[in-house]
């Protein structure tokens, strides 16, 4: 379907400059609903980490059960992003999300409804179904909006909302879930969701390429063959291919830590449930404001030096977490796992924004939302879908403080195919034209 017009007059100019973009007070107006989307996003998903003690002591299951409450919701999430990542590359963009956002909030305020653990799972995995529509397309809404010399810092700060609606999940949902139990957290969760969809749904369309040069966005084709051939050319392409693999470790890492970090204090280090929760999401929300941002503006920087420096300053900042993490987990002394969890989160959020650039830029306008699909089918396939029920099951056998040792190898082995992916060269090009050759 035919695009509106573009939000400057820019359609098919070449990259505009900095100054231009930031006068545009509708794509910073996008990118700020977008990020409060993207909040709300990650409060969702993180609001039944603070709620799994409860949820256990409810009879709702075992850790291992209670585990799969995550891949049931991220099952359905990147079985459908595909679907919607093609979407994305023809059709509305804003429809498309606002109605995905719509869709999430009403299955997670179902979530408070749910009588017994099946049903639990079952509107969790609903939620999947929105999600895709935003996660998917979002990214590329954003590639649209701001040129590629902003990219670094606009995906830092549309991740911002990782860490603070992550914090605000483990926060808010520990608080409600202490004041008025854990069906009214899922209740606060699903209202501003609502209200952000109908925002959504208002937003001015972008021209596909507005910023980059015609010769770079050809017309997305329509098909079955057409997206398969696609996703198959991205998937040997090897810059392409090392930067989501990683992208699935770090997802892994991240996911198990999120969702098994407010137990593990609990349980493992002998803190109130209360302490536990706020405390953690804390340090999520100082760690990711921080890191978030200065890993942004390093990206950006370093792209003056090197075509791959999104990839180098990610698998460097990541391998150098490691050994924080390992500290946080195993160290028996406060002073010593407050220290080293502040230092690993604060290292691997700044690999959020660098990361998210790459992807975008490694592929032309048109084909931008079903890039960011496929990574997102990826990440939660080998990600997050796995790590908090293995770590659950490995508890069940032994102990959570042994489990959630696979935090660092997950960690260690995302930097090192970073790196790769840097070495593999092909990524983050300030030619655009370059950039689309790579996964030709």
């Amino acid at each position: 379907m035919n695009d509106p017009a573009p939000l400057d007059g820019t359609a098919g100019a070449p990259e505009t400059a900095l100054a231009g973009a930031l006068a545009s007070r509708r794509a910073i107006g996008a990118l700020a609903v977008l990020t409060l989307v993207n909040l709300v996003n990650y409060l969702d998903r993180y609001v039944i980490s603070a709620l799994v003690p409860d949820l256990k002591r409810a009879g709702m299951g075992t850790d291992f059960a209670l585990g799969l409450l995550v891949p049931g919701f991220l099952v359905v999430y990147f079985m459908a992003a595909p679907v919607f990542g093609l979407l994305g590359d023809r059709a509305r963009r804003t429809r498309s999300i606002g109605l995905g956002v719509l869709l999430w909030s009403a299955a997670t305020a179902a979530s408070g409804f749910a009588r017994n653990y099946l049903q639990l799972l079952a509107t969790r995995a609903c939620v999947g179904i929105g999600e895709a529509a935003y996660g998917t397309i979002a990214p590329s809404l954003l590639a649209d909006y701001f040129p590629l010399a902003m990219r670094g810092r606009v995906f830092a700060v549309f991740g911002l909302a990782i860490p603070v609606g992550s914090a605000l999940g483990f926060v808010v949902g520990g608080l409600i879930d202490h004041l008025y139990g854990w069906r009214a957290a899922f209740w606060v969760a699903g209202i501003p969701g609502a209200l952000l969809g109908l925002w959504v749904l208002r937003l001015p369309e972008p021209v596909r390429g507005m910023h980059d040069p015609p010769a770079t966005a050809p017309p997305a084709a329509l098909g079955v063959r057409p997206a398969l051939a696609l996703y198959a050319r991205l998937i040997r392409a090897r810059p392409y291919r090392l930067t989501v693999l990683g992208y699935a470790a770090y997802t892994f890492a991240l996911g198990g830590l999120a969702f098994w970090m407010p137990t593990f204090l609990e349980r493992m280090r002998g803190l109130p449930a209360l302490q536990a929760t706020t405390g953690f999401g804390l340090i999520v929300v100082l760690t990711g404001l921080v890191g978030t941002l200065a890993g942004g503006w390093l990206g950006d920087y370093a792209l003056r030096f090197s075509r791959q420096a999104h990839l180098w300053v990610s698998g460097v900042l990541t391998v150098l977490a490691v050994p924080c993490a390992v500290l946080a987990l195993a160290a028996a002394a406060p002073t010593l796992y407050w220290t080293g969890m502040v230092a690993a989160e604060l290292l691997l959020f700044m690999s959020t924004g660098p990361i998210n650039s790459a992807i975008v830029s490694l592929v032309t306008p048109t084909e931008r939302a079903s890039a960011v699909a496929l990574s997102v089918f990826t990440i939660h396939l080998l990600g997050d879908t796995l790590s908090p029920p293995l770590i659950g099951a490995l508890s069940d056998r032994s102990n959570l403080a042994l489990a959630v040792q696979v935090v660092p190898i997950a960690v260690a082995l995302s930097g090192v195919l970073w790196l790769l992916a840097a070495r593999a060269g092909g990524a983050l090009s300030p030619d655009p034209a370059r950039a689309a050759r790579a996964i030709r």
